[in-house]
């Protein structure tokens, strides 16, 4: 499960709070909680799913400034280049969430809008955070629906919520349920080793 967002937002905003509750919403359905690995709503996603007692890993792009891998990730793996870390945030989550962000963000967003609508890829469950802060983006994508560059049921490709429990219902009707996903059972190394205990 892929959470997106800014690595500008810091502790006490609401969208950082709120990352941080979804993250710990997606750990508690056994997913586990992947991002751009950095600060900000990355890191508040991380930490929520830690927190929560799940599985918390980043793909931390290499930048001069702002981005460093945050300190609520099991593992993570530094990348030098944007597209290779677009393909693995793709390629291994069911998923996907959307907080405020900027031109990372958006780019991540509507290439896994453009994805799932050319068919590319399955049609994960995309949800869209930060009613308030969205809200231009959703009134400009009816436009360019009315303009017909779109087709207006592209527009239903995701979810457009602030509801932590909404997004997760969601997600289980569209990931868990639509590919019959099952909770891994996690067991000892001794027992996988053929240990006594």
């Amino acid at each position: 499960m892929t959470v997106f967002g800014s690595a500008r937002f810091t502790e006490d905003t609401p969208y950082y709070m709120l990352a941080r509750k979804v993250g710990a919403a997606l750990a508690k359905e056994g997913f586990t909680v992947m991002t751009g690995g950095g600060p900000g709503i990355m890191e508040a996603a991380n930490r929520g799913a830690k927190e929560a007692g799940g599985r918390s890993v980043g793909c931390n792009i290499v930048l001069p400034f702002e981005q460093q891998p945050n300190p609520y990730l099991d593992k993570w793996v530094d990348i030098d280049y944007f597209f290779v870390r677009k393909v693995l945030l793709s390629k291994y989550s069911y998923a996907f969430v959307v907080l405020p962000g900027g031109y990372g963000t958006l780019d991540e967003f509507f290439e896994a809008l453009t994805l799932i609508q050319t068919g590319k890829m399955k049609e994960f469950p995309v949800v869209l955070m930060g009613k308030e802060f969205h809200a231009p983006l959703l009134a400009h994508l009816k436009h360019m629906s009315e303009q017909g560059t779109i087709s207006e049921s592209d527009i239903s490709l995701f979810l457009f919520t602030d509801d932590c429990e909404a997004a997760i219902q969601h997600i289980k009707k569209h990931a868990i349920e639509k590919f019959d996903l099952r909770k891994k059972k996690r067991y000892r190394a001794s027992r996988i080793l053929g240990e006594r205990d």
